[in-house]
């Protein structure tokens, strides 16, 4: 952690630190890093200039920040712009950092300077000096290998950074989809199981007509099957990359193959599908590609808070609330109250979910922030894309795995609801009428009795009539509408004609 209360321009160490230095100079001046430290002086002024959050990078920027540091090096190479044992000690010092090392260099806050410049030198440097140790000198000795002139060769913070937050974003991809793919498995695994379970619909929180408990979770699971194919396409979008652009989109510095040959070692070195975007400029002016997936994200948040709605109310109780289907008990619910337990699962997934969208809505306003040929606010939207990965595919595998593959059905319960429901008279709509049906339903409610009880009732006093063709209705037509309330549930007219 960051030391606090150091005087003005004093090292800024961290846990670990020795007290030996080395001297490192740029062109605002000197400093002293901590000889252990592979990263450099500019990102020690960063770490000193933005001490705002505690947080770092998310491991998916440092990643797509290294791959991209691989390819330019091999390319450059390739290219004979960069000298074959400088471009091969830059691609190993990479391939560490791609496989989980020195991921402790990676120091700067997501709140930085704009554009993300902090961010890239602070991977060129670690590159660097690592790539120095490799070739057997002292870090800080750039005329071995220098931050800027080798590891950074044809490259501005302003075509990486985008790049990386594709990269980046692509690399948890298939993570995210297994886990969408994995939750709506389950859904619909419980919406076979409770198939057969009969329960009150609700609109409005207010009794509606009979659907099966199978039909619910089916709308469950189908919903977070096309959150996942929105998540899929919009995806798409982030697979055009503008490396090569260089500062503004022209390529300055930057050799005439370098765009294209860049784009097909990134596939090969990522395994991920990969093309050139159509207009340099466009993909560095704009952020567009990554708010529409930071928006496809934020859809599947709207409607997994719906479903944990849903399973607190369905869960609510056990004994004065709905009680529908029991979530399994994974932990006591109260500090104070013995035995109490709580859908834990769901709320996490319902503060989650909000998390996400708040997320988004930072994303939204950092693209919209771009002005000219650069946008600026691309590490917020880059932190906020990677956490909102996180947050979505933590929360929704703990959700799945703790609570929806242990739901059970309390068929009682459901059946008990179900048989006071008086809107089932509804289905004796075609029979009787709306007007009638409403005043049966009037007077089951009142006397708390059910709508065939009530529906008996009028027949005795013969005020129940056919509205087609005025004659009583008999106990067997009525009896033919709510028999079997299951083909309620299937749709259709029931009861009156070849339809029932």
């Amino acid at each position: 952690m960051i030391a606090t209360g150091e005087p003005h321009g004093s090292p800024v160490l961290f846990e670990g630190d020795t007290m030996t230095h080395r001297i490192e100079r740029d062109s605002l001046g000197e400093k002293q890093v901590a000889d252990e430290r592979y990263y450099g002086i500019q990102t020690l002024r960063a770490v000193e200039n933005f001490p705002v959050s505690g947080l770092r990078p998310w491991r998916a920027f440092v990643w797509s920040m290294a791959a991209i540091k691989h390819a330019a090096a091999d390319v450059n190479c390739a290219l004979g712009l960069l000298d074959g044992r400088i471009a091969g000690a830059i691609s190993s010092a990479a391939a560490e950092v791609l496989a989980g090392g020195l991921q402790a260099e990676f120091v700067v806050d997501p709140f930085q300077a704009g554009a993300g410049t902090s961010h890239n030198m602070n991977m060129n440097e670690v590159l660097a000096n690592r790539a120095i140790e490799l070739l057997g000198g002292k870090k800080g000795d750039y005329q071995l290998v220098s931050p800027n002139d080798h590891v950074n060769m044809a490259q501005s913070t302003n075509d990486t950074i985008p790049t990386a937050i594709r990269l980046g974003c692509l690399w948890r991809l298939e993570e995210l989809l297994g886990v969408l793919a994995a939750l709506a498995d389950s859904l619909a695994g419980k919406a076979a199981e409770f198939d057969d379970v009969l329960k009150s619909g609700r609109t409005h929180l207010q009794d509606a007509v009979p659907v099966r408990m199978g039909q619910e979770f089916g709308g469950y699971a189908l919903a977070v099957r096309r959150d996942r194919e929105r998540i899929a396409r919009s995806a798409d979008g982030l697979r055009q990359l503008g490396i090569g652009g260089t500062a503004t989109g022209t390529g300055l510095n930057a050799h005439p193959e370098y765009s294209a040959r860049m784009v097909v070692r990134l596939g090969e070195l990522t395994g991920l599908r990969l093309q050139r975007a159509e207009n340099l400029f466009e993909s560095m002016q704009s952020q567009a590609d990554a708010a529409d997936f930071s928006g496809a994200l934020r859809t599947a948040a709207v409607t997994l808070t719906r479903i944990a709605n849903d399973f607190r109310l369905l869960s609510s109780g056990p004994s004065t609330g709905l009680d529908e289907i029991r979530l399994p008990a994974v932990q006591p619910g109260s500090s104070i109250m013995p035995g109490k337990v709580n859908p834990v699962l769901a709320e996490m997934l319902n503060q989650a979910m909000f998390h996400v969208q708040g997320c988004d809505h930072t994303v939204a306003l950092a693209a919209q922030a771009g002005q000219l040929e650069l946008n600026v606010m691309m590490p917020v939207i880059a932190h906020n894309l990677f956490e909102m990965m996180q947050v979505l595919i933590g929360a929704v595998r703990a959700f799945d795995e703790k609570c929806v593959r242990g739901i059970t059905a309390n068929r009682e319960k459901a059946a008990g609801w179900l048989g006071r429901n008086a809107i089932v008279a509804t289905a004796l709509n075609p029979l009787i009428g709306y007007a009638a049906a409403a005043e049966l339903v009037k007077a089951a409610l009142q006397r708390n009795i059910s709508i065939r009880e009530a529906a008996l009732e009028r027949m005795g006093a013969g005020t129940l009539l056919n509205k087609q063709s005025g004659a009583k209705v008999t106990a067997q037509e009525v009896d033919a509408v709510l028999g079997d309330l299951r083909r309620l549930t299937e749709g259709g007219i029931q009861g009156v004609g070849s339809a029932g």
